[in-house]
């Protein structure tokens, strides 16, 4: 039996265990009444959401296929391909969005119950997320590889023979296209509702937090899932999909006889290796799932032991499938130390993440003990903690390209992504709960359960907002690591041996890559500001405006605040989306191909740095405010707690806004110069300036 049939088993498996998860979840009793209602208004403004952006998605879907079947040595076949991506994306965030947002009543209903009851209910339902973007996405790179990696009739409209090695990446761009407007418009939205939710609520009328008086509540839920479960899902989708197709690019390297035909035996095996290192890390985070359980004490440190045995027996697994692999393909052990090389640095990010921004450990106490002097403290140390943290993730991943190369040249380090990447069923699982017992949380608190309830929703709220910030540091990680395996994989493609900085389109390529991920970042963060202004003037006009709000006998307008934020969110992520597309086809048109290398160059050192400061600058304030609602420097209500709120809310749009969506943006910017290298081999620019080679 071909290999490939193996990895379109498990993807088929994976599916089946996420609808037996699916079934679990469904089967919980979804509470009383008014939690029922409350989660449908939240499943409704989701939807909705969604449906208004997947709408828009598909104009630019069709736009974006039929200029590439016009382009020379692309053609329809790399459009189909890209088609396929998109859809695969989409569905993909929509399936874990869709169980997502009818979890949250259930987890509460389970949580009256036991902590243990309720942390399964929302881990199964983050589960289906995790399960769902890995199986989907080796399903489609399956399906693409049985009916054309054996096809020798695919052309341009030119006559251009059209190679399946070409034709891949367009599922990546496909993707990664999905990707960058669901993380950036979902992140506008979230982060938007929040800041009005907290400064109106919090900061301006002292009522507590998710209080249902509160007009941006709802939106703030509704939010948590388009934001932090659909975006990303399909952020990590497409991190996963285009590492297992950079390593397939850079498997041709192998045979181009520069001395790497020793690391596997046959051109075939190169291109199916990865698929099925990707497929043991499915069958390992399956069984990881299962070793997720936790006693009735409600401390931090038992629910996060919990997730980390599953997390630590999925890696530990996905080592011995790893190993299996490579000697039963006959590949050299070398690719194996890749792999581990990969899966080691992962690890450790998602450490040194937990590390810098857990209020359990001293660089976030810290930021909390600075709130007592206010919120300009709050916001240095914060800022400092950010930029101090992008020390280990750098440092590792720095470590683990240099032992992949070492043991498995540029094939080594394009696999390395896959090892890192080899987890993710359940580490995204493990994120994407975060939200589910987010909004569970707040569901408690609007409907008025007992104070005991709601300590249990806290403490699985509080881990979520760890393994969030884990989460963002681990795909912060995987996406430099997969960009640099798309960038070397374009620079193999369009036959650039070096790039020289002596060349001037080199540096020039290289400047402005650098700058790109600041300008992103303004123009989502400034989307975040103007959606959040709107917000905060409709809660405030309710406030004043409804008889009877403030003292709780009058109902806010829920409705107009999500309105509000799906259209603006909407709106504002276009231009940040069309930006990332748009650039390296200008940087490879107007200045060529050694131009584009540097630029890519460039924008990924430069979005990774960004990146992880964001993330964990975010982070890290928003778990030091939750160390002064815990009780210390004051506790609710104190001037300290006022300053941690002004500094998480800056933190918010920073770690769920401009730093997760720097993530889709590297690697769709080298994906699409993956796709445009048959059109621009050879090619020197309009301008042709500066060439030595």
């Amino acid at each position: 039996m071909d290999l490939i049939y193996i990895a379109l088993i498990v993807g088929a498996v994976g599916l089946a265990f996420a609808g037996f998860l699916v079934v679990y979840v469904l089967k919980q009793s979804p509470g009383s009444q008014a939690m029922r209602e409350l989660s449908g208004a939240i499943q409704e403004g989701a939807l909705a959401f969604l449906g208004r952006e997947y709408r828009i998605l598909v104009f630019f879907v069709v736009a974006v296929a039929i200029i590439l079947g016009f382009i020379p040595h692309l053609g329809w076949w790399v459009s189909l391909a890209f088609i396929f991506g998109a859809i695969c994306s989409g569905l993909a965030g929509f399936v874990g969005m869709n169980i997502a947002i009818r979890a949250n009543a259930r987890t509460a209903a389970a949580a009256e119950k036991s902590l243990n009851s309720g942390l399964r209910v929302s881990f199964r339902a983050g589960a289906v997320m995790g399960i769902c973007v890995v199986s989907i996405g080796i399903l489609g790179l399956s399906i693409l590889y049985i009916a054309f990696h054996n096809a020798t009739n695919l052309v341009d409209l030119y006559g251009n023979p059209v190679h399946f090695l070409g034709m891949i990446p367009g599922f990546g761009v496909g993707a990664s296209s999905i990707a960058i407007f669901a993380r950036a418009g979902g992140g506008i939205y979230t982060k938007a509702a929040d800041a009005a939710a907290d400064l109106v609520g919090k900061v301006e009328k002292g009522i507590p937090e998710d209080d249902p008086r509160n007009a941006a509540v709802v939106a703030d839920f509704v939010g948590d899932n388009v934001g932090d479960v659909a975006g990303m899902g399909a952020d990590l989708f497409e991190s996963y999909v285009d590492s297992i197709i950079a390593t397939m690019a850079l498997s041709m390297v192998a045979f181009l006889g520069i001395g790497m035909t020793n690391l596997v035996p046959d051109e075939e095996t190169a291109w199916l290796l990865p698929m099925m290192v990707a497929a043991g890390g499915i069958v390992a985070s399956i069984l990881g799932i299962f070793m997720v359980r936790v006693g009735e004490k409600p401390a931090m440190s038992a629910l996060l032991a919990a997730l980390r045995r599953g997390t630590f027996t999925a890696s530990a697994l996905t080592a011995i499938f790893s190993f299996l692999v490579v000697w039963l393909m006959g590949a050299s052990l070398g690719i194996l130390w890749a792999i581990l090389a990969g899966l080691v640095a992962g690890i450790l990010i998602g450490e040194s993440t937990n590390y810098f921004t857990s209020y359990a450990f001293s660089p976030t106490r810290r930021i909390s003990e600075a709130s007592q002097t206010g919120p300009a403290t709050t916001i240095i140390s914060g800022l400092a903690n950010g930029l101090f943290s992008t020390l280990p993730p750098i440092v590792f991943v720095a470590v683990a390209i240099l032992v992949a190369y070492h043991f498995a040249s540029y094939y080594g380090v394009a696999i390395a992504g896959i090892g890192m990447l080899s987890t993710l069923g359940i580490s995204l699982a493990t994120d994407a709960y975060g939200p589910v017992a987010d909004n569970s949380g707040g569901i408690v608190q609007m409907v008025g359960l007992p104070p005991e309830i709601r300590e249990r929703t806290d403490a699985l709220d509080s881990l979520g907002n760890t393994t969030a910030a884990t989460g963002k540091g681990f795909a912060i990680g995987a996406a430099g690591l997969t960009a640099l395996a798309l960038m070397l994989a374009y620079a193999k493609s369009v036959n650039l041996t070096t790039l020289s900085l002596l060349d001037a389109s080199v540096i020039a390529g290289l400047l402005i890559g650098v700058l790109l991920p600041a300008i992103f970042c303004a123009l989502t963060l400034n989307a975040v500001g103007r959606t959040a202004f709107i917000i905060i003037n409709e809660v405030r006009r309710q406030f004043r405006e409804i008889a009877g709000l403030m003292e709780g006998k009058a109902k806010p307008e829920y409705g107009k605040a999500v309105d509000i934020c799906t259209k603006h969110a909407l709106k504002e992520m276009i231009p940040p989306g069309l930006m990332c597309v748009v650039a390296p086809v200008i940087i490879g048109v107007v200045l060529g191909p050694l131009a584009l290398g540097g630029f890519l160059i460039g924008a990924t050192a430069s979005g990774f740095l960004i990146a992880i400061t964001f993330a964990n600058a975010g982070g890290s304030w928003d778990n030091a405010k939750k160390w002064i609602e815990a009780g210390h420097f004051g506790g609710k209500g104190s001037d300290s707690h006022k300053a941690g709120v002004v500094g998480d809310t800056v933190g918010d749009p920073l770690k769920d806004t401009s730093g997760p969506s720097l993530n889709i943006m590297i690697k769709l910017m080298s994906i699409i110069a993956l796709v445009l290298a048959p059109a621009l081999v050879g090619f020197q620019g309009l301008l042709r300036i500066g060439y030595s080679a």
